[in-house]
């Protein structure tokens, strides 16, 4: 599995991560309609061509029979993945760019705090 996602790619994946549900191509164009249908279908391919989603079920969605796709990997997961394949400042920086409220920065900040005296300590 190649490990970096593209933005639309992450954009999408945020979706599947955020509620761990099924969502059909539409689905997803509901929850995101800055993302074109086409551009949707495309990556959605991408995705289950790198094992990032995988396909759910076979459901109807108005009168047509669609897939609806689960994630195949989890968030954790992915920054593991991200940790191993890129400079650990890059997937900090990449993290802490996804972090969307202080406490997680708060958490992180103390982390590192103290990480660093356990170095100086040394």
């Amino acid at each position: 599995m190649t490990k970096q996602l593209s933005g639309r790619e992450l954009e999408v994946m945020k979706i599947f991560w955020e509620t761990g549900e099924a969502y059909t191509a539409s689905q997803v164009g509901n929850i995101n309609p800055d993302i074109s249908i086409n551009t949707i279908h495309a990556v959605l391919k991408s995705l289950l061509k790198r094992n990032y989603i995988k396909i759910d079920d076979i459901v109807y969605s108005g009168t047509v029979l669609t897939r609806s796709y689960r994630p195949a990997v989890t968030m954790a997961e992915y920054i593991r993945d991200s940790f191993f394949h890129e400079s650990t400042v890059q997937a900090v920086a990449a993290f802490v760019d996804q972090a969307e409220s202080t406490e997680t920065l708060n958490e992180l900040k103390n982390l590192i705090k103290a990480k660093q005296k356990e170095l100086e300590g040394k």
